[in-house]
Order: C-alpha cells, then sequence, then structure tokens
C-alpha cells in the first residue's frame, strides 16, 4: 500500500468545501452544481493553408466537487479541452462557461484573473524553481492569491511536511510532482486541472500522486480533472469521458470508485 511517508494521509487538514453529491445535515441528497458548462466547442489550429481540427463539437458539463477523468489517446483533444477550461486557450466557435464567467470571449485579462482566482494547474512537468526550496516554490503562488492557505500546511496536504525545506534537486520525481500540487492547491482553487500528472513516473510513485490527488478532492472538495491515456486511472474517477479524434465517444459513471493505492497497471 503506497502512503505520503511521515505525514498520516488520514488526517484530514481542512473542512471540505464542497462535496459531490454530498448529504445535507438533514439527511437529504444534495444535487451538484453544474460549474462548467461546454456547448458546441469547436477548436481550429492553422498554420499557413494547413488546418488541424483539435475539438470537434465538444458538449460537456462538469460538477461542483466531481472527480473526472479525460481519457484518450495523444492527439485525441483532452489537452485542448483542459487548456480552454482552464483559461489557457479559447475556442474557435461554441461556448464555454465556468459559473458566471464566459471564458469565450473573455480577454487576456480577465482569463488572467479567472486562472488566478479560481484554478491550480498541475502538468506532467514540475516546473520547478531549482534555487528555491520546496516551501519557497509554494509560496510564490500564496504571495499572490487572493485566500491562500499556508505554503506548510499545501506540503503536508501532499505528505511533504518533513521535505519542506530541500531544494528540487534534492527531491524525487514524484516529490517534485507533489510540490507542484501543493503550488497549485496553496492558492485554495475551487477547480484543479491536472494534464497528465503521472506521464513522467514509474507505477510506484505515480500512484502517491494520484493519492495527493485524490486526497485534495475529497477533502477539499475541489472540482478535479485529470486527463490521461492510462485506462486504469479512470477506475479512481466519480466520471469518465472518453475523447478521440476530438470528440466525446463515451462517458460513464463509476459505481464504485478504485482508491489509488489499489490500482493495478
Amino acid at each position: 500500500m503506497c502512503g505520503f511517508g511521515d505525514d498520516d494521509p488520514n488526517e484530514p487538514l481542512f473542512v471540505p468545501a464542497s462535496k459531490f453529491n454530498g448529504t445535507p445535515s438533514d439527511g437529504r441528497k444534495s444535487t451538484p452544481r453544474s460549474v462548467f458548462s461546454a456547448q458546441g466547442v469547436e477548436k481550429v489550429y492553422r498554420t499557413g493553408e494547413v488546418e488541424v481540427r483539435a475539438l470537434r463539437g465538444v458538449d460537456l458539463e462538469l460538477y461542483e466537487g466531481e472527480f473526472v477523468v479525460l481519457l484518450g489517446p495523444s492527439g485525441s483533444g483532452k489537452s485542448t479541452l483542459l487548456n480552454i477550461l482552464g483559461g489557457l486557450d479559447t475556442p474557435t466557435s461554441g461556448t464555454v462557461r465556468y459559473l458566471d464567467h464566459d471564458l469565450t470571449d473573455g480577454d487576456e485579462a480577465a482569463l488572467t484573473r479567472y486562472r488566478r482566482e479560481h484554478v491550480g494547474f498541475v502538468f506532467q512537468f514540475y516546473n520547478l524553481i531549482p534555487s528555491l526550496t520546496a516551501m519557497e516554490n509554494v509560496a510564490l503562488v500564496t504571495d499572490i492569491a487572493l485566500h491562500p492557505m499556508p505554503s506548510e500546511q499545501a506540503l503536508k496536504l501532499v505528505g511533504l511536511g518533513e521535505r519542506m525545506h530541500h531544494f528540487p534537486s534534492q527531491l524525487s520525481g514524484g516529490e517534485q510532482q507533489r510540490v507542484a500540487i501543493a503550488r497549485a492547491v496553496a492558492k485554495q482553487p475551487e477547480v484543479l486541472l491536472c494534464d497528465e500528472p503521472t506521464g513522467a513516473l514509474d507505477v510506484h510513485t505515480g500512484i502517491i500522486v494520484l493519492e495527493a490527488i485524490d486526497r485534495i478532492n475529497r477533502e477539499l472538495g475541489t472540482t478535479t480533472v485529470v486527463i490521461t491515456h492510462n485506462v486504469t486511472i479512470a477506475s479512481m474517477a466519480d466520471r469518465v469521458i472518453s475523447l478521440l479524434d476530438g470528440r466525446i465517444v463515451q462517458e460513464h459513471r463509476n459505481t464504485e470508485k478504485v482508491p489509488p493505492g489499489k490500482l493495478e497497471w
């Protein structure tokens, strides 16, 4: 069974902001709120006379506190869709909304504000600054966030409470990725978008990273989207959305979620 190390992964550090399909104190089943709505999304990249259609009429709803896996092979449109949801790119046509934010026609200033205030990103490569410690790398985000959690607490959340004063060169690949996750969640975003977060890691280390992402979703109620080509990872999600050739070709909900520590591939 994989674990985070010295910090107890079962000890809740924060009260979840929201939970997907949560149950209110009076016992009634709550209805999850739609946070993302995409309709007829197309994305076309043009280089001279060459035209590449990355997305072809995507319709999508994502819900508060949900853990979603976008599954598909390379070139299926996963990263393009994630970038549009995160405000890093805009669609060629169609509409995308995050709550009351229109991500379709927003100018760069509006999209920058949206990313800063609402979204945390985790990429395949860690993008840590080598000359800064783990805590200092996380603090880069907390210095500009509206309501950040302390850097120390963000690192404890991903099991690196004992490594916060180490430099990236003193950390393993998996530990560096967990620093990147801590950096993403330290500003307490409503949405966590992860682009192949285990793509550069071995299986054992990848599971530890997935445990960190899963814990953030469960404890903080963060709407979480992970894109991957690994079918096994889909087993830990609430919902799996499969893409192929720029289209959503399948969608299903897991009746039972598999904990990251029990994934096998």
